[in-house]
């Protein structure tokens, strides 16, 4: 008689990056709750940067070892490629950077050091297993490992009354988009018999499907899910809210981890489960795209708050990132419908798009992660916990390069790269998604993406030149009286802040003046993405 039940066999090299977030999660908690005394801050800091660096150090041995070959464990329900091994680099190094940005900022937001610790990894941990979920189901466990760490992120800040809002906000329409998420499965499910990406993909390059409305609307669904996580319009409405109420250190991780890991699962979705829809999906990912482009340009201008300005524009990027992946021929979605022998010869012009985004994703989350690290710098040990408006109002950073010399320049830095301008990373990634997309024939969308790019310049330039502006002067547009506070300089920065600062703005600097090894890394990625 033959076994009820088989266990799947399991690749532990593949799931190390994994393991070692939750270990370290895990340990830190269990070591919190034993010891006689709290654990030091730095205690917790120094176990979380030695993780995500660890975690990002495997991934790059898993990927010089089998290259970026896909390498499937589970029974095919997780899988190691280059392209969710390059993802858990960024993820292990966005880990290293929010601990050294949090370091200095846990007490004034009164967060206990060893439970944001292991919150951060544990959603780190959801992140990793988004970026290579082969599986529905377990794609829908990463994502609800994510969000439900990042619920509670949020709130660790409770004596703030603007992140319990937040995180009220963030959980409920959280719980609304992962419904449509699970929904969508269980109609994808019902269309296909399986919840496998490869095998839905197989089963519809093996049946022939005309207006399947239960598959089209499983991939709707899922759609309204993950775009609940990217923030794209209209999907959007939380996050300029959330962004605000949030600690900065938070707020940097949610524009760029999270949203990264929301991006490699929506690749994975489109471009392995359902790519024989693309002449479906296609031009919804367009209209997408076109809306987030717009309204996070529009509304990033309209803002006198410097926050709520950076969560809009993380909408623009959102929109730039779509660019990418909507970088698709439709004709050439029929041809590997009809022929699926055709997939290897053109799978090098398919991955242009999804390389362009992969460079996007990468070099943004460096830029957001910097930027917030500024914010969160700016606004310092004389910051009001209990009070979460104004606090990063225009007003307060008027002269702040006569103050804080350096960290100006740092912060003109990464605004300039996120308007891109020539020489920045920005400039680089913003050129590369307008290429994919001229290249695959959509020119009006790649015409709205380089308007709505001048659009939201004018956004940064705003907050540069109150920066570079004479003491008692106004930024432009802005009537409101200039804030005089004192501040330290350079110096009188905690270190782990300055490290994270200066990370971010050589990222910027270096891969936008050499991108070349980036972008072959995001083309060897990309392309490992297709079966």
């Amino acid at each position: 008689m033959p076994p009820l039940f088989v266990s799947p066999g399991v690749d532990w090299w593949v799931l190390v990056p994994q393991i070692i977030l939750v270990g370290a999660a895990l340990g830190l908690l269990l070591v919190a709750s034993l010891a006689p005394r709290a654990l030091p801050a730095w205690a917790s800091t120094i176990v979380t940067i030695a993780t995500g660096a660890a975690t990002a150090i495997t991934a790059a041995i898993q990927w010089t070892d089998w290259g970026s070959a896909p390498r499937a464990t589970l029974k095919g329900a997780f899988v190691s490629d280059g392209f969710s091994l390059l993802i858990t680099v960024l993820i292990g190094a966005g880990v290293v950077m929010t601990a050294l940005v949090a370091h200095s900022a846990l007490d004034r937001y009164s967060m206990a050091p060893p439970e944001f610790a292991a919150l951060l990894l544990a959603s780190a941990a959801g992140a990793v297993v988004m970026a290579g979920a082969n599986d529905l189901i377990v794609l829908f466990l990463g994502l609800e490992s994510l969000s439900i760490a990042l619920y509670v992120l949020i709130a660790l800040a409770g004596r703030r009354a603007s992140a319990r809002e937040s995180a009220m906000k963030y959980f409920v329409l959280g719980a609304f988009s992962s419904a449509f998420f699970l929904y969508g499965i269980a109609l994808v499910y019902g269309a296909t018999g399986g919840t496998n990406l490869s095998r839905i993909s197989e089963f519809l390059f093996g049946t022939v499907r005309d207006n399947d409305y239960l598959l089209l609307a499983g991939v709707a669904l899922l759609l309204v899910g993950l775009g609940f996580k990217i923030a794209a319009v209209p999907f959007h409405f939380w996050a300029p809210d959330v962004y605000e109420g949030a600690p900065s250190p938070v707020t940097g991780y949610l524009a760029s981890i999270a949203k990264a890991a929301g991006f490699a699962a929506l690749a994975r979705v489109l471009y392995v489960a359902v790519f024989q829809q693309g002449t479906v999906w296609s031009p919804i990912i367009v209209a997408l795209a076109f809306a987030s482009l717009s309204v996070g340009a529009v509304m990033a201008i309209c803002q006198s708050d410097v926050k709520r300005m950076l969560a809009f524009s993380s909408i623009s990027h959102a929109g730039f990132v779509l660019v990418g992946l909507a970088a698709i021929d439709p004709e050439i979605a029929d041809q590997l419908w009809a022929n699926f022998a055709g997939w290897v010869g053109v799978a090098a012009d398919l991955g242009d798009g999804v390389s362009s985004a992969v460079f996007y994703l990468v070099v943004y989350s460096f830029m957001a992660l910097g930027s917030f690290a500024v914010l969160s710098a700016v606004v310092g040990s004389s910051a009001d916990p209990d009070d979460g408006t104004s606090r990063h109002d225009l007003s307060r950073y008027s002269g702040l390069a006569r103050r804080r010399p350096v960290l100006s320049l740092a912060f003109a830095v990464l605004l300039l790269a996120q308007a891109g301008v020539p020489l920045t990373a920005g400039f680089v990634a913003k050129f590369e998604v307008i290429r994919a997309a001229v290249g695959e024939g959509i020119y009006v969308l790649a015409a709205v993406a380089m308007v709505t790019a001048v659009v939201s310049a004018f956004a940064y330039l705003r907050v540069v030149l109150a920066m570079y502006a004479p003491e008692g002067a106004t930024a432009a547009g802005d009537d409101a009286p200039t804030a005089r506070v004192s501040r330290p300089r350079w110096g009188d920065l905690p270190l782990t802040t300055v490290l994270a600062i200066a990370l971010a703005v050589a990222v910027t600097l270096v891969v936008g003046v050499l991108p070349q090894t980036l972008l072959e890394w995001s083309a060897d990625a990309a392309l490992s993405i297709f079966p």
